[in-house]
């Protein structure tokens, strides 16, 4: 049984902390997302600029962070450890985002997610993705998230309608008005502050303006 943070670390690597989350995060390499991958090189995709394909993702030092990230979830006790750090750091926001860089990788990565937010029921998790065949396939099995995890399903194309099979999704805006809810972050200083949008059951859609 884990007790330490430092047991933890020696298995997850660490949690994220960027500057605009109100809450700890968990990374792994944009460079590895499967479906963002190929929307790169799609101009107007949400993905062809990639914020997490340039500036400090790019140091050696962080480039190597994130990347023994995507390992740990192979590990054994990958689950155990993250919900410990999770129930540890997490505890005072109540709040938990994962892949503010990257995305999922497989089925078998969701399970352990949610493995993770049935372990940390206090917390209330918020999951952005472009993985649509993995979140089709995950509900086919289990049905539904944990209760405490909130998956959105993001669309690929900039100005693009939410995905109409999901129930929560997110898009993203330039030349056209929002559609739902309009990400306040560009007018607070890049910051959520004490917008909860994302992990919000009620707002089906999150709609961020185009940076």
């Amino acid at each position: 049984m884990i007790t330490t943070v430092k047991e933890a670390e020696k298995i997850m690597v660490s949690l994220g902390n960027a500057s605009k989350m109100p809450c700890p995060t968990y990374s792994t390499p944009a460079r590895l997302c499967v479906t963002g991958r190929k929307l790169r090189k799609v101009k107007g995709s949400t993905c062809h600029k990639c914020y997490a394909m340039r500036g400090n993702y790019l140091y050696p030092s962080v480039s190597q962070g994130l990347y023994k990230r995507f390992i740990a979830f192979h590990h054994p006790r990958f689950v155990e450890a993250m919900s410990f750090m999770i129930n540890h750091y997490s505890k005072k926001s109540g709040y938990f985002r994962w892949f503010d860089s990257g995305d999922l990788s497989g089925i078998d990565m969701l399970e352990k997610i949610a493995m993770v937010c049935n372990n940390t029921p206090k917390i209330k998790h918020w999951l952005p993705t472009r993985e649509v065949k993995i979140v089709k396939d995950y509900l086919k099995i289990y049905k539904k998230f944990p209760s405490n995890l909130l998956v959105r399903v993001s669309a690929p194309m900039i100005d693009g309608k939410p995905l109409e099979s999901f129930k929560w999704t997110s898009t993203v805006h330039h030349k056209k008005n929002h559609i739902g809810h309009d990400c306040q972050a560009r007018f607070q200083e890049n910051k959520c502050m004490d917008c909860r949008a994302c992990w919000d059951r009620k707002v089906k859609n999150v709609s961020y303006h185009k940076h």
